[in-house]
């Protein structure tokens, strides 16, 4: 089949080692013969060169076939890279389709979790819109022609293609060459005392903290108030609920009376998070009656922060190649898309965590695993990457299967895997990390502790079908993983690198295959889902995931579409 569309263009050059710019990709697919024109290209290149640009492309068109070109115009493209084939026609329009209206939050309706897929491998992705417009069947760029350097609108009219010029991330909280924990008792007393002292400088302002030691000695029935990290909940005899607290100078116990409506916040409650209470000393000193809790919470007037012009970010995750379940035709239609005008905005992919499916992350992995070597699971990886338009930022933080420590924070990749996924160029960080694009902050973290939120939390306030809501219980605690102990491993820093300092714009987070997005006091948090089809092991722990979904974040708006490339 000749290379005449986009996506069999990426996938030779893949083949070949290269990735490409965008607008050399549209060069390609409007010469006359692309084939042998992208031999030229290839030519023309330096020998060292990882990315076929414009320029190469333009020199090859401009120069006379070599005499012994012996290129057949219509030669097959080989099968994708690393096991995968591309769609037979990408990018090809495709019929609207309708749905029913998101709810007015934004998230996915359940009842479509089970649905069959609505598209096919020669279909374009779905979208779904947060703002409750009807999806439609996102063809690429269907309803116009391409020829050489521009597109032609069915009315005629011509417009230049123009290549995506992202500005470069701004990237802070990264853990990455600055790790000094050995794992020593006294280094976890530091990053607990360092993160009480971070969150607790988000509360003085709301109470008139006392510490531990002076509300010992105040008189019964004083009014008092604390800060203080939660040591221990239990519940007493009569049913209310005695939480203590634990600040750098003492614990000090807080009694919740079970009738009174701040009760039901208890159950919100994680060890080892930071909160604040107000109340009144019993009769003795000895316990705290609480009227009050407070958290260290984002603002309810927080105003995010938004780009001066329309660019887009895919926010994506759990790739998990190396997997026999990863799912490479949909990724090969996700790439190609990428590729198409209608795509032409979105100029940054952030990827968070589980590139690959790893080796030994759970019981008998080994059985599902396509891959078996780890460095070979990266290096297919980076052939996958390598569809992605060379034109387009990349940030990725790693996650849980991935060869970095499982302690957090992590650290990013280390210099061989970056060597073996350096083709495109990517941006490397630690996991949590902030990543500022066109001055909008987006907090990116695996998201290991959400595990933990919903096994901790009421079904109605965290749970794995709405995984954005256990994001909003991480927001209200300014921190991403306030519990330490079962799924959560803690590495002792000089400091709390998971501590919310200051509020995000976004929070993209990834680990539990799920899609689930929504507002919390206007920050957008987002869920990505993943790119691994349901495994034995997943089966077993009644996970079914929402596969080859690609968030995509306007960045002037905050306003996001999800489109289905399943």
């Amino acid at each position: 089949m000749p290379l005449e569309t986009p996506s069999r263009i990426v996938q030779e050059l893949a083949s070949r080692g290269y990735n490409a710019e965008r607008e050399a990709v549209t060069l390609l697919a409007g010469a006359a013969n692309p084939a042998l024109v992208l031999e030229a290209a290839i030519e023309v290149a330096d020998d060292d060169a990882l990315v076929l640009t414009v320029e190469h492309v333009r020199r090859a068109l401009d120069a006379e076939p070599p005499a012994d070109a012996n290129v057949n115009a219509t030669a097959t493209a080989p099968a994708a890279t690393a096991g995968s084939t591309g769609p037979e026609s990408a990018g090809s329009e495709a019929p609207s389709e309708s749905a029913d209206p998101k709810p007015s939050d934004g998230n996915p309706d359940p009842t479509r979790a089970d649905d069959p897929p609505v598209s096919t491998p020669d279909a374009g992705p779905v979208t779904e819109s947060r703002t409750g417009e009807t999806p439609v069947e996102a063809g690429g760029s269907a309803g116009t022609e391409t020829t050489g350097g521009s597109a032609i609108d069915p009315e005629g009219s011509t417009a230049p293609r123009t290549s995506r010029t992202p500005t470069p991330a701004e990237i802070t909280g990264d853990i990455t060459g600055q790790s000094t924990g050995t794992g020593e008792y006294k280094q976890f007393v530091r990053v607990f005392r360092d993160r009480y002292e971070r969150l607790s400088k988000q509360l003085r302002g709301r109470v008139n903290h006392r510490p531990a030691e002076a509300i010992q000695s105040m008189p019964g029935r004083s009014d008092a108030e604390m800060i203080g990290l939660v040591n221990d909940i239990r519940s007493t005899a009569s049913g209310h609920w005695l939480v203590e607290l634990e600040d750098t100078t003492g614990v000090f116990p807080c009694l919740v009376m079970k009738d009174k409506d701040i009760a039901s916040l208890v159950d919100e409650l994680l060890m080892d998070e930071c909160i604040a209470v107000s109340g009144t000393l019993a009769d003795d000193a000895g316990i705290l009656f609480v009227d009050d809790i407070y958290f260290p919470d984002v603002p309810r007037n927080y105003r995010p922060s938004t780009a001066d012009r329309h660019v887009q970010a895919a926010l994506i995750s759990d790739v998990h190649v190396g997997s026999q379940e990863f799912v490479a035709d949909a990724w090969s239609r996700f790439t190609s898309w990428l590729h198409t005008d209608e795509a032409e905005a979105v100029e940054y992919l952030l990827i968070a965590g589980d590139m690959v499916e790893g080796v030994g992350v759970y019981p008998n992995q080994d059985e599902e695993l396509d891959i078996i070597d780890i460095y070979e699971q990266y290096e297919r990886f980076s052939e996958h990457l390598k569809e992605v338009p060379g034109d387009m930022e990349i940030v990725m933080i790693p996650g849980n299967h991935d060869a970095v420590r499982l302690a957090e924070p992590q650290p990013g990749f280390d210099d061989e895997l970056r060597g073996i996924m350096s083709a495109h160029d990517a941006r490397f960080t630690g996991n949590p990390s902030t990543v500022t694009l066109e001055g909008v902050s987006i907090l990116m973290y695996h998201g290991v502790s959400i595990d933990e939120v919903i096994a901790e939390l009421p079904e109605e306030k965290a749970n794995y079908d709405e995984p954005h809501k256990a994001m909003y219980q991480l927001l209200k605690k300014r921190h991403v993983a306030p519990q330490y102990g079962g799924h959560m491993r803690l590495a002792p820093e000089e400091k709390d690198y998971l501590a919310m300092d200051t509020v995000p714009d976004v929070f993209h987070t990834g680990h539990v295959h799920k899609i689930g997005w929504g507002k919390y006091h206007n920050v957008l948090a987002v869920n990505s889902g993943c790119w691994q089809a349901q495994t034995d092991f997943q089966k077993s722990v009644n996970i079914d995931p929402d596969v080859a979904h690609a968030p995509i974040l306007d960045l002037d708006t905050l306003d996001m579409t999800v489109r289905k490339f399943i």
